[in-house]
């Protein structure tokens, strides 16, 4: 195996299952990675974001070792999930890389459509969003960070909300959202990423 013998966990964003996820299951599988995924439940941005990074808090501990390291990779919504997992639950001390897909690090515009608690948590300057981003670059420094992003994202605005101030950017030109986790030049880099 050239790359870290991790598992890697897959965090699926608004209104998606851990099914979304078939293309890249597929694609690190077929070189090495064992691979997890769950379903965050509720999906429709009507719980709180830390209630569902409770979730991810609850399936590391039921299918991972005390001491055992593991990758994560979240998706769009599951993205800032996977931030309060790592910087407010610990995270930061379990996982070793890190890979942010298509993120509203910094806000969506979009998010104003809904009234939902976990989709105005992903406004931008909203009250979680400032304080993840106020310790962003220490709380996730113990981790090999990626964040993924393309100029083109519909859902995620503006696009260059996706920017973290910590890691390793990669900007693909692929034409929409959910693509980012099947275009064969995103799956490339996310298991680049996780080879790092």
């Amino acid at each position: 195996m050239t790359h870290s013998p991790n598992p890697v966990l897959l965090i699926h964003g608004f209104l998606d299952r851990h099914t979304v996820f078939k293309p890249l299951t597929r694609y690190l599988s077929q070189q090495g990675w064992e691979i997890h995924a769950l379903d965050l439940q509720p999906n429709d941005g009507r719980q709180a974001l830390p209630v569902l990074a409770s979730q991810i808090e609850a399936y590391v501990h039921q299918h991972f070792g005390a001491t055992q390291r593991f990758d994560l990779v979240g998706f769009s919504m599951g993205g800032i999930v996977t931030r309060y997992y790592l910087q407010r639950l610990g995270g930061n001390r379990r996982v070793e890389r890190y890979v942010s897909i298509s993120a509203p690090n910094n806000g969506t515009l979009s998010a104003y459509g809904l009234p939902f608690p976990g989709i105005r948590q992903m406004r931008p300057d909203s009250e979680l969003l400032q304080d993840l981003n106020r310790d962003v670059a220490t709380a996730l420094e113990p981790v090999k960070v990626t964040w993924l992003w393309t100029p083109f994202d519909l859902m995620i605005l503006p696009a260059k909300s996706t920017k973290l101030p910590i890691g390793t950017g990669v900007q693909l030109p692929v034409p929409l959202h959910p693509w980012m986790l099947s275009d064969p030049r995103a799956l490339k880099a996310i298991a680049k990423a996780l080879q790092q």
